[in-house]
């Protein structure tokens, strides 16, 4: 007989078997929190110390809104496993419907221009309701197109819903034709909309609409849309209504995609049909690619290269389209499941694993005694 010999840890001393410390949910929430206003009050610092200038600041601005049109369409393309190419439709929606509704309630109200811009309890409640105004907008033509739709799949899908955010387009084109009075401006666009966005709006904003879609993900219903993703007939055969889960991903998608258009609205102050083409469907789904499929992090990392590249090339007018596609072209060859894959980065994940002394250079041990064990009876006999 050998001796066996004990396993050495490389590392410091680990926490007894079974009683691995975690953070309680309030804690994390905590955690989180605490995280988000940081960065929001050391932007808002930044922006009224004059560090941060104002085109800086409406291209940041567009970096909020952008995330969170690929976090948004992340819900169903990564989450569900779907290809929708209608985005920019539920977008317009948004934008629309909120810029109107701030519009006709700023002249109810007696609200002006500069109201918006001082600030006041009273915008900011009309600024709220837009937005929410814009994403119920986007919900209602969700659920009018997810519900025969989503009965497709693949290419069939992507093209019913880009179909259907090209008959959106065109609708608020030639609709004032048809009503006999202003509603969208037409391809002339519609104007008057007051500057309502900043970064604290914006990124509070974001900050919302990250945490709504992940605590939808860790319930239930999360759970659902992932079993949707990894085999649809096994998630319905174990009792999984397939329909309304797939049905309620789609509308929270147009949801926050509505909002995003409500922001994006405030942000330029002109909308024109012509901005929600076929282009910028695929501009987003480009962001979820890049970023990885699955990934909210990943998306946000994506949306904000793929904003701000185009900016920072801005002097180089005649290559900057070149280089973007170039960076795009390179990420999807040597990278190809995206930035971050399915990753997605977790702060109350790393303090865990401080507390735990869960450190990678503390994992490393000598292999097993029984496998040296078995290999030195075998040599004996």
């Amino acid at each position: 007989m050998t001796e066996k010999r004990p396993i050495i840890s490389t590392g410091g001393p680990q926490p007894a078997a079974g009683k691995r410390r975690s953070l309680s949910m309030p804690a994390r929430y905590a955690i989180n929190a605490v995280l988000v206003l940081v960065i929001l009050i050391l932007g808002e610092l930044m922006i009224d110390g004059g560090a941060i200038n104002r085109y800086q600041s409406t291209v940041l601005e567009q970096v909020g809104i952008y995330i969170i049109l690929a976090v948004s369409l992340n819900i169903a393309t990564g989450y569900l496993g779907q290809l929708p190419l209608g985005h920019a439709g539920f977008m317009s929606m948004g934008a629309y419907g909120c810029s109107i509704f701030i519009i006709r309630m700023s002249e109810v109200l007696g609200i002006g221009a500069r109201d918006f811009v001082t600030g006041s309890p009273m915008t900011f409640l009309l600024v709220l309701g837009g937005l929410v105004v814009g994403g119920l907008c986007a919900a209602v033509a969700g659920i009018i197109i997810g519900i025969p739709a989503l009965r497709l799949k693949g290419d069939y899908l992507a093209i019913i819903t880009l179909a259907f955010a090209e008959i959106i387009r065109v609708v608020m084109l030639n609709i004032d034709s048809v009503l006999g009075f202003e509603l969208t401006g037409g391809a002339a666009g519609l104007t008057g909309i007051p500057s309502y966005t900043s970064f604290l709006l914006v990124f509070g904003c974001v900050a919302v609409v990250c945490f709504l879609i992940h605590t939808m993900m860790k319930s239930r219903h999360g759970r659902a849309i992932l079993a949707i993703r990894d085999n649809e007939i096994a998630a319905e055969a174990t009792g999984v209504n397939t329909t309304y889960y797939k049905t309620l991903a789609f509308v929270a998608s147009a949801f926050f995609a509505g909002v995003a258009g409500g922001l994006y609205a405030g942000c330029v102050g002109v909308l024109q049909p012509a901005v929600f083409g076929f282009m910028k469907s695929i501009e987003i789904l480009v962001m979820v690619v890049l970023g990885g499929m699955g990934s909210m992090l990943g998306s946000a990392l994506s949306a904000t290269v793929l904003t701000i590249l185009p900016e920072a090339l801005r002097a180089f007018s005649e290559y900057r389209m070149i280089a973007y596609a170039v960076v795009l072209i390179l990420v999807m060859i040597f990278r190809p499941q995206g930035l971050l894959g399915s990753y997605d980065f977790s702060l109350s994940r790393i303090i865990e694993r401080v507390m735990n002394r869960d450190f990678p250079w503390s994992r490393k041990s000598v292999a097993p005694a029984g496998a040296d064990d078995g290999k030195e009876a075998s040599h004996d006999a």
